[in-house]
């Protein structure tokens, strides 16, 4: 059995931290809205209590540099300190979905003004004593591109560009690791983005070719990223360091229709699709996002521990699972109160009521954990 050593604890808690602009223009900043900008030490203490040593969490570019080359670092100094005093590990969202208003993602200023931004951001850790920091600099390369690329659902809301927003993106990127290695040689990268399943349609059996098409896009910034796919975009293998993926209950669907839900007799186990992307790649797997809503949140960790642990038991090097998001939020569309965390809304004291029924199944779940690695004290550490 993989016996993870990446991070400070295998389960992890995640902070909604987008902050695009929706197709009306409005800017979101869900860290504001759930109340961690608030909270965040307090947020951060519930986290130690439950053994989630290591967490999500983001920089807020368009609140840092409003002015170019400017950097106001009040909105993140409080949440950085507070997890430094707490001893919490934490991977840092450089850009999640947004960026400054000055600025027009499609030029090329966009990639040199991340990279001295990430840079930045990497100086001001180091200065504040982080050592072997981990950053994601571009949260979900692909799911961007796709959204504001060709379905016009948030910035830059364009359609038929996805595939030139990619590129722009993994430009952005790998300008912001070799910006933030210049500084801190040690970094580590996580690269998110969502993994899926894309079925042929029941007694169609032609639409199979096209459901592949789809279903392999999910590896097209990670190829992108080193240099598989378009090498002249500069991509190198060094660029991929950790996969990170997210993976919810409705990450699988029939081609143009139904999602295809767990105990279905098409529905393809966890497991493999985590074994495909080990094979693909051979890089260590976080599994940067996942979760359930309501009453399918204990049952959604049920099924995807046991398939990870499964997964690992059969060498695949899988480093983590992250609660996705931690804390209940509001939807980025219509704002309804979205149930899906461990934590819910803060009260006028910045306390959190536990949703009690995913407390207990992840103590169950990290307690399996233990057991499973208890029972295999000569596996090894490193990645086979």
């Amino acid at each position: 059995m993989y016996r993870p050593s990446l991070f400070a604890s295998f389960f992890q808690g995640g902070f909604e931290c987008s902050s695009h602009r929706r197709h009306d223009g409005r800017r979101l900043d869900l860290i504001a809205a759930t109340g961690h900008d608030r909270h965040a030490a307090a947020d951060y203490a519930l986290m130690v209590e439950h053994d989630l040593l290591t967490v999500r969490d983001g920089l807020r570019w368009h609140l840092i540099e409003r002015s170019p080359g400017v950097y106001d670092w009040s909105s993140f100094l409080p949440m950085l300190r507070a997890s430094r005093r707490l001893g919490l590990q934490v991977i840092w969202d450089v850009c999640h979905y947004g960026w400054p208003d000055d600025l027009d993602i499609w030029r090329p200023a966009f990639v040199e003004r991340f990279a001295r931004f990430a840079a930045a951001a990497a100086r001001l850790l180091r200065d504040e004593g982080v050592e072997r920091p981990f950053y994601s600099p571009i949260n979900e390369i692909s799911y961007w591109a796709w959204a504001g690329g060709d379905q016009a659902m948030f910035n830059p809301m364009t359609r038929g560009r996805a595939q030139e927003l990619k590129h722009q993106l993994v430009r952005a990127n790998i300008a912001a690791i070799e910006a933030i290695r210049t500084v801190e040689p040690c970094a580590r990268f996580v690269q998110v983005d969502p993994v899926i399943q894309v079925l042929p349609l029941p007694g169609r059996p032609e639409s199979g070719e096209t459901a592949e098409a789809h279903r392999v896009a999910m590896y097209e910034a990670w190829d992108l990223l080193t240099g598989r796919a378009w090498p002249g975009l500069g991509g190198r293998p060094e660029y991929l360091d950790i996969l990170g993926i997210n993976y919810y209950s409705d990450n699988q669907w029939f081609l143009g229709g139904e999602t295809v839900r767990v105990g279905h007799p098409a529905y393809r186990p966890f497991q493999g699709i985590l074994a495909e992307l080990y094979r693909r790649y051979r890089r260590p797997i976080l599994i940067a996002e996942t979760g359930a809503e309501g009453e399918a949140r204990a049952p959604w960790l049920r099924y995807v521990a046991a398939e990870t642990f499964a997964a690992m038991q059969r060498d695949v090097p899988v480093e983590g699972i992250c609660l996705y998001p931690v804390q209940d939020y509001p939807g980025w569309s219509n704002e309804r109160h979205c149930p899906t965390g461990l934590i819910g809304v803060p009260d006028s004291h910045g306390r959190r009521e536990l949703y009690v029924p995913l407390q207990t199944e992840l103590l169950a779940r990290q307690a399996a954990l233990a057991r499973l690695l208890d029972d295999q004290p000569n596996s090894p550490h490193h990645l086979p």
